[in-house]
């Protein structure tokens, strides 16, 4: 039942994302503040540099695992995808759209179509730190200039029209990571026993340095959702141990506040989807790695304890999931009604579509149990999912249901075809026959949404 509930999203609250040894090998694990669940993602799949990173629209995970293979993790089917090797701590970047993935390998900048599984490369030798502007279209990364100083670059998504953002002189960049709003990108320099932050205004190229804490040790700079302010972890002293400070400042410096003390000596932060919220490592004791997850109000700055036990070596909140206009379908026939996209457009009585996706309603007129209904549409002869579909027995409105997603090698004309099937409250009687269930066919990307919404007449 948990992966239904591992994918149900409060859009101010959502999942904080964490790598751990809790279990016994480090893995991907999920916490749900509201009610404080833990999921366990993945099973043998992480290492204990792994860092997540969440879609834009919370659905997926991109991590580098074990053997520094880079894994596209599903959160609603738990189904993980291997893409590639890279380096561990590379960056992994999600394109606006859900659908790409950006990261640096052996001087190539790679984009990795998760819908036409290919991928294409950009040769640029030294870069780093790759990432999608808001608008899809172009790129935002560090390379060396021409006389081999690191400098900030902006170009098209195909490569064309490459162009110098920064006239640094000060050595390397480092955590470039770029403002919601597309507007602003940061940066530590110029390396990691001095790690001071500055930002950049990406249309003017005006730097802006933070104060930072007070041994000039900041690290794992993030920007707060709005692109107004940044967390980071300073590192400070007192005998005999290393501590970090929580702070935030504006991204321009000059508001800096101090909200929590970790006892590690640094710490990656994370802010809530609404950012009223950060999370952070500490447990530390002296030893290099946190044993303990903390969240701290920003307003109130009362730090609070949410996950003990084992070594927590990534954190990473996820972001607020888009919502879309949409309009709500309701069937008197079928006795049921969700919402789906308002671009949508009806083709059918039973069937709608748009550019992105599509969904059709039925019935299943059958006495047996529901996990023989769902095995039996998920494994039809003609294969309509493919060879080996994902079962997941879950509860829609108290009632027993199952999502069936599609295996790697379903056929492309039955374009990502997933179902839900519901067991109705009670029979539907529709023209002679009665009906036990509703099967609500729709693509792969829209069907938990309209799933976890729909209702019965």
């Amino acid at each position: 039942m948990l992966a239904l509930q591992a994918v149900s999203h409060d859009l101010d609250q959502g999942w904080i994302a964490y790598t751990s040894n809790r279990a016994g090998s480090f893995d991907i694990w999920l916490y749900r503040p509201q009610d404080r669940l833990h999921v366990q993602l993945t099973r043998g799949l992480g290492a204990e540099f792994s860092v997540p990173y969440w879609s834009p629209d919370s659905r997926r995970i991109a991590f580098i695992g074990m053997g520094n293979v880079v894994h596209l993790l599903d959160t609603a089917t738990l189904t993980a995808a291997r893409i590639d090797q890279i380096e561990p701590y590379t960056l992994l970047d999600w394109s606006p759209d859900n659908r790409s993935l950006v990261y640096v390998k052996n001087g190539l900048i790679v984009v990795y179509d998760m819908f036409t599984h290919r991928s294409y490369t950009i040769s640029e030798p030294g870069a780093s730190d790759v990432q999608w502007f808001p608008s899809g279209t172009e790129l935002l990364f560090a390379a060396p200039d021409a006389s081999g100083i690191t400098q900030l670059f902006r170009m098209r998504s195909d490569g064309e029209n490459r162009r110098q953002i920064t006239r640094n002189m000060n050595g390397p960049l480092h955590n470039v990571r770029i403002s919601p709003d597309g507007a602003f990108a940061l940066y530590t320099f110029p390396g990691a026993s001095i790690s001071m932050i500055s930002t950049v205004d990406l249309a003017t190229g005006t730097v802006y340095t933070l104060e930072g804490g007070p041994l000039a040790k900041n690290y794992f700079p993030s920007w707060s959702p709005n692109s107004r302010n940044i967390a980071y972890s300073a590192t400070a002293y007192e005998e005999p141990n290393y501590y970090s400070l929580i702070q935030i400042d504006s991204r321009t410096g000059q508001n800096q506040r101090t909200l929590a003390v970790s006892d590690c000596f640094a710490t990656p932060v994370g802010w809530s989807p609404d950012g009223a919220k950060i999370a952070y490592l500490s447990g530390c004791g002296g030893v290099e790695s946190a044993s303990q997850l903390w969240i701290v109000d920003i307003r109130e700055q009362m730090p609070v304890n949410v996950v003990s036990g084992g070594r927590i070596t990534a954190v990473q909140w996820s972001p607020r999931a888009r919502r879309l206009p949409e309009n709500i379908f309701t069937s008197l026939v079928y006795r049921v009604s969700f919402p789906y996209p308002a671009n949508w457009r009806q083709v059918s009585e039973e069937r709608y579509e748009g550019a992105d996706g599509f969904f059709q309603v039925s019935a299943i007129s059958s006495s047996d149990p529901i996990t023989e209904v769902c095995h039996a549409e998920a494994f039809h002869p003609l294969m309509p999912y493919g060879s080996s579909p994902t079962i997941i027995h879950v509860k829609v409105q108290h009632q027993d249901a199952c999502f069936i997603f599609p295996s790697a090698d379903q056929p492309a004309e039955m374009n990502k075809q997933s179902a839900l099937i519901v067991r109705y409250p009670r029979p539907v009687q529709i023209g002679e026959t009665f009906y036990n269930y509703f099967i609500l066919f729709a693509d792969v990307n829209h069907i938990r949404q309209m799933g976890a919404r729909l209702s019965f007449l």
